[in-house]
Protein backbone atom coordinates (compact mmCIF):
# COMPACT_ATOMS: atom_id res chain seq x y z
CA UNK A 1 0.00 0.00 0.00
CA UNK A 2 1.08 3.56 -0.49
CA UNK A 3 1.81 6.13 2.20
CA UNK A 4 -1.72 7.60 2.20
CA UNK A 5 -3.45 4.25 2.80
CA UNK A 6 -1.13 3.46 5.70
CA UNK A 7 -2.54 6.44 7.60
CA UNK A 8 -6.18 5.28 7.27
CA UNK A 9 -7.95 3.74 10.25
CA UNK A 10 -8.69 0.01 9.98
CA UNK A 11 -12.46 0.48 9.74
CA UNK A 12 -12.05 2.73 6.63
CA UNK A 13 -9.75 0.16 5.05
CA UNK A 14 -12.32 -2.57 5.69
CA UNK A 15 -15.10 -0.44 4.15
CA UNK A 16 -12.95 0.21 1.06
CA UNK A 17 -12.16 -3.50 0.60
CA UNK A 18 -15.86 -4.36 0.91
CA UNK A 19 -16.82 -1.69 -1.64
CA UNK A 20 -14.19 -2.96 -4.08
CA UNK A 21 -14.84 -6.68 -3.55
CA UNK A 22 -16.67 -7.22 -6.85
CA UNK A 23 -14.56 -4.86 -8.93
CA UNK A 24 -12.41 -6.48 -11.61
CA UNK A 25 -9.32 -4.79 -13.02
CA UNK A 26 -9.65 -3.44 -16.56
CA UNK A 27 -7.33 -5.03 -19.05
CA UNK A 28 -5.30 -2.62 -21.14
CA UNK A 29 -3.02 -2.87 -24.12
CA UNK A 30 -0.87 0.02 -22.93
CA UNK A 31 2.66 -0.68 -21.94
CA UNK A 32 3.62 0.17 -18.41
CA UNK A 33 5.76 3.32 -18.23
CA UNK A 34 8.91 1.42 -17.28
CA UNK A 35 8.70 -0.55 -20.55
CA UNK A 36 8.56 2.56 -22.76
CA UNK A 37 11.51 3.17 -24.99
CA UNK A 38 13.29 6.51 -24.52
CA UNK A 39 12.40 9.12 -27.10
CA UNK A 40 14.99 9.76 -29.77
CA UNK A 41 17.05 12.92 -29.44
CA UNK A 42 15.61 15.88 -31.38
CA UNK A 43 17.15 16.57 -34.78
CA UNK A 44 17.88 20.00 -36.12
CA UNK A 45 16.50 19.30 -39.59
CA UNK A 46 16.67 22.89 -40.80
CA UNK A 47 20.30 23.17 -39.74
CA UNK A 48 21.09 19.89 -41.49
CA UNK A 49 19.42 21.21 -44.67
CA UNK A 50 21.33 24.51 -44.42
CA UNK A 51 24.63 22.68 -43.96
CA UNK A 52 23.90 20.36 -46.91
CA UNK A 53 23.09 23.39 -49.08
CA UNK A 54 26.33 25.09 -48.00
CA UNK A 55 28.36 21.95 -48.82
CA UNK A 56 26.71 21.78 -52.23
CA UNK A 57 27.42 25.47 -52.88
CA UNK A 58 31.06 25.01 -51.89
CA UNK A 59 31.43 21.98 -54.14
CA UNK A 60 29.80 23.69 -57.13
CA UNK A 61 31.73 26.93 -56.72
CA UNK A 62 28.53 28.93 -56.20
CA UNK A 63 30.19 30.86 -53.37
CA UNK A 64 33.00 32.17 -55.57
CA UNK A 65 31.17 35.50 -55.94
CA UNK A 66 30.20 35.78 -52.27
CA UNK A 67 32.13 39.05 -51.88
CA UNK A 68 30.07 40.53 -54.69
CA UNK A 69 26.86 39.73 -52.81
CA UNK A 70 28.14 41.26 -49.58
CA UNK A 71 28.86 44.55 -51.32
CA UNK A 72 25.28 44.69 -52.59
CA UNK A 73 23.64 44.22 -49.19
CA UNK A 74 20.70 46.53 -48.46
CA UNK A 75 19.69 47.81 -45.04
CA UNK A 76 17.32 50.47 -43.70
CA UNK A 77 15.69 51.14 -40.33
CA UNK A 78 13.46 53.91 -39.08
CA UNK A 79 14.76 55.88 -36.07
CA UNK A 80 13.86 54.24 -32.79
CA UNK A 81 14.01 50.63 -33.92
CA UNK A 82 15.87 48.61 -31.29
CA UNK A 83 19.19 47.01 -32.20
CA UNK A 84 17.93 43.67 -30.94
CA UNK A 85 15.05 43.83 -33.45
CA UNK A 86 17.44 44.67 -36.29
CA UNK A 87 19.82 41.87 -35.31
CA UNK A 88 16.95 39.36 -35.32
CA UNK A 89 15.76 40.66 -38.69
CA UNK A 90 19.24 40.29 -40.22
CA UNK A 91 19.50 36.74 -38.88
CA UNK A 92 16.16 35.82 -40.40
CA UNK A 93 14.63 35.07 -37.01
CA UNK A 94 11.25 36.63 -37.74
CA UNK A 95 8.55 34.55 -39.39
CA UNK A 96 8.01 35.71 -42.94
CA UNK A 97 4.24 35.55 -43.26
CA UNK A 98 4.00 36.44 -46.95
CA UNK A 99 6.23 36.73 -49.99
CA UNK A 100 6.27 38.78 -53.18
CA UNK A 101 8.43 37.64 -56.09
CA UNK A 102 9.13 40.43 -58.60
CA UNK A 103 11.21 38.38 -61.06
CA UNK A 104 10.24 39.26 -64.62
CA UNK A 105 8.37 42.45 -63.68
CA UNK A 106 9.09 45.78 -65.32
CA UNK A 107 9.84 48.70 -63.04
CA UNK A 108 6.28 50.06 -63.44
CA UNK A 109 4.68 46.64 -62.85
CA UNK A 110 6.87 46.08 -59.79
CA UNK A 111 5.83 49.44 -58.31
CA UNK A 112 2.14 48.54 -58.58
CA UNK A 113 2.67 44.98 -57.34
CA UNK A 114 4.67 46.18 -54.33
CA UNK A 115 2.09 48.84 -53.42
CA UNK A 116 -0.76 46.30 -53.63
CA UNK A 117 1.23 43.68 -51.72
CA UNK A 118 2.02 46.04 -48.84
CA UNK A 119 -1.59 47.24 -48.71
CA UNK A 120 -2.81 43.63 -48.53
CA UNK A 121 -0.24 42.73 -45.84
CA UNK A 122 -1.32 45.68 -43.70
CA UNK A 123 -4.99 44.75 -44.10
CA UNK A 124 -4.19 41.19 -42.97
CA UNK A 125 -2.11 42.41 -40.00
CA UNK A 126 1.14 40.83 -41.21
CA UNK A 127 4.39 42.16 -39.77
CA UNK A 128 7.13 40.10 -41.45
CA UNK A 129 7.32 39.69 -45.23
CA UNK A 130 9.92 38.77 -47.83
CA UNK A 131 10.27 40.59 -51.12
CA UNK A 132 12.30 38.96 -53.87
CA UNK A 133 13.62 41.55 -56.33
CA UNK A 134 16.43 39.53 -57.86
CA UNK A 135 20.10 40.44 -58.17
CA UNK A 136 19.86 42.00 -61.62
CA UNK A 137 22.31 39.62 -63.23
CA UNK A 138 20.20 39.43 -66.41
CA UNK A 139 19.90 43.20 -66.65
CA UNK A 140 21.92 44.99 -69.30
CA UNK A 141 25.15 46.83 -68.54
CA UNK A 142 23.34 49.41 -66.37
CA UNK A 143 23.10 46.85 -63.52
CA UNK A 144 20.13 45.90 -61.36
CA UNK A 145 16.95 47.86 -62.01
CA UNK A 146 14.44 46.53 -59.47
CA UNK A 147 16.80 46.17 -56.53
CA UNK A 148 17.53 49.90 -55.99
CA UNK A 149 13.99 50.83 -57.00
CA UNK A 150 12.42 48.49 -54.41
CA UNK A 151 14.77 49.79 -51.71
CA UNK A 152 13.81 53.37 -52.54
CA UNK A 153 10.11 52.63 -52.57
CA UNK A 154 10.30 50.82 -49.22
CA UNK A 155 12.21 53.71 -47.60
CA UNK A 156 9.33 56.05 -48.48
CA UNK A 157 6.57 53.79 -47.09
CA UNK A 158 5.40 54.74 -43.58
CA UNK A 159 4.40 51.18 -42.71
CA UNK A 160 7.93 49.87 -43.37
CA UNK A 161 9.84 49.91 -40.08
CA UNK A 162 13.00 48.21 -41.35
CA UNK A 163 14.36 46.01 -44.11
CA UNK A 164 17.58 44.20 -44.88
CA UNK A 165 19.00 41.73 -47.37
CA UNK A 166 17.94 38.17 -46.70
CA UNK A 167 20.20 35.33 -45.60
CA UNK A 168 21.74 33.36 -48.49
CA UNK A 169 19.31 30.48 -47.93
CA UNK A 170 16.39 32.90 -48.47
CA UNK A 171 17.75 34.69 -51.53
CA UNK A 172 20.70 36.67 -50.18
CA UNK A 173 21.16 40.06 -51.79
CA UNK A 174 18.33 39.24 -54.22
CA UNK A 175 15.66 39.37 -51.52
CA UNK A 176 14.68 41.50 -48.55
CA UNK A 177 13.25 40.77 -45.13
CA UNK A 178 10.78 43.56 -44.39
CA UNK A 179 9.36 44.44 -40.99
CA UNK A 180 5.99 46.21 -41.14
CA UNK A 181 4.38 48.31 -38.44
CA UNK A 182 1.38 46.80 -36.73
CA UNK A 183 -1.88 48.17 -38.07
Amino acid sequence: MNDRSDNLPEDERRLFREAMAEVEPIETDRRPPEAERPRPAPRARQREADEAEAREALASGALDNADEDLAEELFHARPGIQRRVLRRLRRGQYAMQAELDLHGFTRAEAAVALRDFLFDCRARGLTGVRIIHGKGRRSANEGPILKPAVAGWLRRRNEVMAFCSARPVDGGSGALYVLLARS
